[in-house]
């Protein structure tokens, strides 16, 4: 026989703090990694700090931008081959790339992706078929991987 007149709790609920906690433990979590994923990307990798991530830029009533951010050279070179890719073929775009990272190594660490972005583009413009003859060893195989996921 019982003789205490204080009320029993059911094992599965332990009162509004545990299930607080539980909470923060879930969320706790989710919350310190995409503020810390959202902090890293606006971080400037680059060690100049004339290059600015999240740079402000005016535009006048005339449409002209004023002080833009410079854009990277990789930038630059993916929408030049980008352009030669359509108005020329795949095949060109991708010597001028490989010209481009010979000439300026510091372009090597986006070659892969500018060769994928070329083959995206070029099965956009040439079909799967045609697009893939124009593969060749151009920064490993990326241009044929950028045809492949385009294709598939």
């Amino acid at each position: 026989m019982k003789h205490s007149t204080t009320q029993q709790t059911r094992r599965g609920h332990r009162g509004p703090a545990r299930q607080l906690g539980r909470t923060i433990a879930f969320v706790l979590p989710v919350v310190l990694v995409l503020s810390g994923t959202l902090a890293v990307t606006r971080v400037n990798w680059s060690g100049s700090p004339s290059d600015s991530v999240l740079a402000a830029t005016d535009v006048s009533s005339a449409g002209n931008v004023k002080n833009a951010a410079p854009r990277a050279p990789q930038d630059v070179l993916r929408d030049r081959l980008m352009t030669e890719l359509q108005e020329k073929d795949p095949g060109t775009a991708l010597t001028h790339l490989q010209q481009a990272v010979d000439d300026r190594p510091s372009l090597a660490q986006h070659c892969a992706s500018i060769a994928r972005a070329l083959g995206r583009a070029a099965v956009r413009v040439y079909g799967p078929t045609r697009a893939q003859s124009y593969a060749r060893p151009v920064c490993d195989t990326a241009f044929a991987s950028g045809v492949a996921a385009a294709h598939g």
